[in-house]
């Protein structure tokens, strides 16, 4: 009976009620469906309980929803340990499928088709407090426990080129140099605050003039870095969309060295969607 009522859910609803596009989840059902007949000697065992099209939208209501195993599994009347192992096989199936998958650096450094303008911001997801090592996962940002992103994307298109995670107490910049993420030179990077000193590594980039110390910026610095900021909008927009998965908005409550798996999924369907007709990135025009 729940299948049947998601089925009548006009397009805006189910967008609503699982974070993705119609379109998508069929495209996610078809993947699966194509690396399990490849692969179908690779998993034997008894029929599943319930079938591919609602294993893929139990996985995509965790993501959206972020309730319990517990709490998912009554809704869909099956045990715990199902909804959990149902989540993590579609997660890894659906990575190992290459249906579903980021860019990645090396597009960064491509000649001709590299990107014009990129945009890269880290942004920080909220963790229970470790057991061990506390304070690596401490961030003096937000005062608690977290797990950082770093995302790069052309500002053209919207769309996500690569990413790279790191602990909470790692500074921005730090995490930058970790990566290990080369620029072209003809390529422009857009930047905050954070990655002050970024010029060292890639001198077609662009950071926000910092206040001197006692001092004051000019009217030509604060419209510079007024620009700038409107320049950089677009990443703040991509970061908004990829929380309202609550899996990455709310406190993370897994396994830690699950979560780059998951970025990387989400961020590659976030492209995926990017690519359908309907779907349109506007970039802030400046007047």
């Amino acid at each position: 009976m729940k299948y049947q009522c998601i089925q009548k859910l006009n397009p805006r609803a189910f967008k609503r009620r699982f974070g993705v596009r119609r379109k998508t989840f069929k495209s996610m059902v078809k993947t699966i469906k194509s690396f399990q007949k490849i692969n179908k000697h690779s998993n034997p065992g008894a029929k599943p309980i319930i079938d591919i099209e609602k294993q893929v939208l139990v996985t995509l209501e965790y993501w959206r929803e972020y309730r319990t195993y517990f709490h998912i599994a009554t809704s869909w009347g099956v045990s715990e340990s199902t909804i959990c192992r149902i989540v993590h096989r579609i997660e890894s199936e659906l990575m190992q499928s290459g249906m579903f998958r980021l860019p990645g650096k090396k597009a960064l450094l491509q000649g001709l088709s590299q990107p014009e303008v990129v945009v890269m911001d880290v942004t920080e997801t909220p963790i229970e407090r470790p057991k061990r090592k506390q304070q690596e996962f401490y961030s003096g940002k937000k005062k608690r426990h977290t797990l950082k992103r770093q995302l790069i994307i052309n500002q053209e298109t919207g769309e996500i080129i690569c990413t790279f995670f790191g602990k909470g107490r790692c500074h921005d910049f730090a995490l930058f140099k970790a990566s290990g993420i080369n620029f072209h030179p003809e390529t422009q990077g857009l930047y905050d605050s954070g990655y002050q000193g970024i010029n060292q590594y890639h001198s077609n980039s662009y950071t926000p003039k910092k206040k001197p110390k006692k001092g004051n910026l000019s009217i030509l610095e604060k419209d510079y870095n007024r620009v700038l900021a409107k320049e950089r909008i677009g990443i703040e927009h991509i970061n908004c969309r990829l929380k309202i998965f609550k899996i990455f908005g709310d406190r993370y409550r897994n396994r830690r060295r699950r979560y780059g798996l998951r970025c990387n999924l989400l961020a590659s369907i976030y492209n995926y969607e990017l690519s359908l007709p309907e779907a349109k990135f506007q970039t802030p025009t400046i007047t």
